[in-house]
């Protein structure tokens, strides 16, 4: 006979509020405190959170490229644009910056072909290009411009150097599909950016992009490549590293609110033992020790990143939630995990961003940051966007003032920075984030 204990099923009110005050304190951001100051803005984003929470169409729960225009209208994202968001700690060289077919494909001797696979290729060359055709010529040459295929075709430019479009579901209907245009993508691009002096604006125009967001550091995963003086003619990668040096050295003297740029230099594993190792060694060669930071040898991208097979071969940091022992031990080693939500989504790793893993992983306080992986593939400049999808999506009510200040601090404490200069970082973020909170709670009695 089974034996059974029944309680007299009266709720204990006060034991349920200290339930809840104690979880509230382990979430990411429970144990900051809060100054007056804060506490006020804090209360008019608990209210402008509901309010978006409670509208038909909730951001989070759409596809970013449907989402963004409700976004771009939210008096929340507004006061993020505005709001210091320490650094960047995840964002790869292609995908830096947007502006790529409105400056860059109208500059001389851009030469385009397009490709069979629905794709396209550009060089830069002083003479013909055999099966390429000067852009500048093809523009010139549309004689209805509203109503020529190579308007058309002009106008496609940006879709194959983006994933954006107004039906993702319908172009993207699984994530071979959109791995696919992704990687189309990247192969464009490249032809682009790897010409010298694309490669030199294109990073100071992201340092640009990020600066304008509030951002103060970056860290920025790129490999070594051979970048283009001419046709047939290249500068070694010891030019790549001495430029990305030099250009955040000019950019930090022309803006003092930014710390500066080092590079993760990043080769897939697939490379054999003897290549690994000659891309180590490019990597730490002594004339350029501070601008890069560190290595990083991934798996096969779209092998890893595509589905979310837990406990297989290709589980990643994504499926963290799924692995107690792994989470444990990242945990005790203080290992934060880097965050993009939009780069998630845009990829189908999740629908609706309140079903992301990193929803568990904020109720713990587990560390992480918030970065943007590709920006300019899925349109997301700078960080707010993701630290909107993040603070209404992922974190729910609960995430607060508390939760921001958290995710922006530890972007500097889990960089790669030295520890003299991670306090200078949070020094330089902390100085316009005091700002920040003085011009923004004066509203709020």
């Amino acid at each position: 006979m089974c034996c059974v204990t029944v309680c007299d099923g009266t709720p204990d009110p006060s034991k349920k509020e200290t339930m809840l005050h104690q979880e509230a304190s382990r979430q990411t951001g429970g144990r900051v405190q809060l100054t007056g100051a804060e506490q006020r803005l804090d209360t008019h984003l608990h209210k402008l959170k509901e309010q978006e929470m409670a509208a038909a169409q909730f951001p989070p729960a759409i596809h970013f490229f449907k989402a963004r225009r409700l976004i771009h209208r939210s008096p929340i994202f507004s006061l993020l644009q505005m709001m210091p968001k320490g650094a960047a700690l995840h964002i790869h060289s292609s995908s830096l910056v947007d502006w790529l077919v409105k400056n860059i494909t109208y500059r001389p001797h851009c030469y385009i072909c397009f490709t069979w696979g629905r794709s396209v290729r550009f060089v830069f060359s002083t003479s013909d290009c055999l099966y390429w055709q000067l852009l500048k010529t093809l523009r010139a040459n549309m004689a209805d411009p509203t109503d020529s295929p190579l308007y058309h075709q002009s106008q496609a430019l940006m879709q194959n150097l983006t994933l954006s479009n107004d039906d993702p579901n319908t172009t993207y209907p699984s994530q071979d599909a959109v791995w696919e245009r992704f990687e189309m993508a990247f192969v464009a691009i490249a032809g682009l950016v790897s010409y010298a002096p694309v490669f030199k604006d294109f990073l100071y125009k992201g340092l640009e992009q990020l600066f304008y967001d509030n951002i103060t550091y970056l860290e920025l995963r790129t490999g070594l490549s051979r970048v283009q003086i001419r046709a047939g003619s290249n500068h070694d990668k010891a030019w790549s590293l001495k430029t990305y040096q030099e250009g955040t050295h000019q950019f930090v003297a022309e803006h003092p609110g930014f710390l500066g740029a080092q590079l993760i230099i990043s080769v897939p594993r697939v490379l054999s033992v003897s290549d690994v190792k000659a891309a180590v060694k490019e990597a730490m060669q002594k004339d350029f020790p501070e601008i890069v930071a560190g290595f990083d040898l991934p798996p096969n991208a779209a092998r890893t990143r595509r589905g979310t097979n837990f406990g297989g071969s290709r589980d990643n940091g994504y499926a963290l939630a799924h692995h107690p022992l792994a989470k444990e031990l990242s945990r005790k080693d203080n290992v934060a995990v880097e965050v993009c939500p939009i780069s998630n989504q845009g990829l189908k790793l999740v629908s609706d961003l309140r079903n992301h893993p990193a929803a568990v992983l904020m109720s713990e306080g587990y560390p992480m940051v918030v970065s943007s992986d590709d920006p300019s593939l899925f349109g997301n400049t700078g960080l707010s966007y993701d630290f909107y999808e993040v603070f209404v999506g992922i974190g729910g009510l609960r995430a607060n003032l508390g939760t921001l200040k958290e995710l922006a601090m530890n972007s500097i404490r889990y960089s790669s920075l030295p520890s003299q200069l991670k306090e200078r970082g949070l020094a330089m973020w902390r100085r316009p984030w005091d700002k920040f909170i003085s011009e923004n709670s004066y509203s709020n009695p």
